[in-house]
């Protein structure tokens, strides 16, 4: 499987994703730190939210083969800046979570992720299991 590490503000649901990833049950669970996986690195929402810890997420990516960018369905906004993908140099995709939510609107989200430079953009529900094994799929 592709190393992934997953980018987004807190409480996107990142973590959640990770274990419903790795198939283990989804509880909440702050991440505090980089947590290094075998095939998942999760990162702090603070490094994305704090222009001054951006840095350290940029660095991190080169860990991973694959960088995703993580939105919750729910977003008011988006933290990701137009074509920002470029300035990486491994694959963006985008990923919507937290699709079945009563407040969700996921192509919003998606358009997001597309202004941001995203190609690829997989919409997902960690807790009604959608989207979680094509994503597993795309990365094996």
């Amino acid at each position: 499987m592709k190393k992934l590490i997953l980018i987004g503000r807190s409480e996107c649901g990142k973590t959640t994703l990770k274990q419903a990833l790795k198939k283990e049950e989804l509880r909440y669970e702050k991440t505090q730190y980089v947590e290094y996986g075998s095939c998942i690195l999760d990162t702090p929402g603070e490094y994305i939210e704090n222009r001054n810890l951006g840095g350290a997420v940029a660095l991190y990516a080169y860990e991973a083969d694959v960088v995703g960018l993580v939105v919750s369905a729910t977003e008011p906004y988006s933290l990701l800046s137009p074509n920002i993908t470029s300035m990486a140099n491994r694959e963006v995709i985008g990923i919507v979570t937290k699709i079945d939510q009563k407040n969700a609107n996921p192509k919003r989200v998606a358009k997001w992720l597309e202004l941001a430079g995203c190609k690829k953009i997989f919409f997902t529900s960690s807790y009604q299991d959608i989207g979680i094994d094509e994503l597993i799929e795309y990365l094996n």
